[in-house]
């Protein structure tokens, strides 16, 4: 046990320990599938390096997609990296099962594109639109089916037919340090500080400052704790 938590913490740059509770024959599991995942990445992305992409995951426009150092995909992932500025992702990134991740929305109108920081995890069955850009700060956390949408429809010109009124994109930024619950929805134009923490289940518009905590359907500022 020792000998492997000095080898992950090597590859993540910290220190990392397994819990002496994990049964040996899990931890063989775990680490013969992390070596077919490092395998089927390498040979995927015409690359050698310390990433980890499970087979059954799928990617579009792969050139486009940069990542650093111990770059983790689950399965059943969509990723696609069609847009403007590419999809960037630091090291210690994890992306978790069934997220999907779209460079663009459409072909006659390219997403800004995504950047992820240092040591961010994405939770699963989570959808990032990129199509106004969206930046995720290092150290953030995001939980399961969380969903960002950096875009709107333009829909006063009536009796146009919304579809042909065209959009609006501000982008969306979330600080370093934040902690997204399961099923947030963060929507075009939103600007969170540095170690903010948005509760479950809120949809969130607008600029919160550093150290808030955000929560309710609109989210509203809770406290400021620090």
């Amino acid at each position: 046990m020792k000998f492997i938590s000095r080898i992950i913490s090597a590859i993540k740059g910290e220190q990392f320990n397994i819990s002496p509770d994990v049964p040996p024959l899990y931890l063989i599991n775990l680490i013969i599938a992390k070596l077919s995942y490092l395998i089927y990445g390498n040979i995927r992305f015409l690359r050698l390096g310390l990433f980890f992409i499970h087979p059954k995951s799928k990617f579009k426009c792969s050139r486009r997609i940069k990542f650093g150092k111990n770059f983790s995909v689950d399965s059943d992932c969509y990723i696609d990296g069609l847009s403007e500025n590419y999809l960037q992702f630091g090291k210690n990134v994890s992306i978790g099962r069934h997220t999907t991740i779209m460079g663009s929305g459409s072909l006659s109108l390219l997403g800004k594109g995504l950047i992820v920081g240092d040591n961010v995890g994405l939770g699963t069955h989570g959808f990032y639109g990129t199509s106004g850009g969206l930046f995720i700060g290092s150290n953030t956390i995001i939980g399961n089916y969380v969903s960002f949408h950096p875009q709107n429809h333009i829909y006063k010109n009536f009796p146009k037919l919304i579809r042909h009124q065209g959009v609006t994109e501000k982008g969306i930024t979330i600080g370093e340090n934040c902690w997204l619950g399961a099923k947030v929805t963060v929507l075009d134009g939103c600007d969170i500080g540095h170690s903010c923490i948005i509760g479950a289940g809120s949809v969130v518009l607008g600029k919160f400052p550093p150290y808030s905590v955000i929560a309710g359907v609109p989210a509203k500022l809770i406290k400021v704790y620090n």
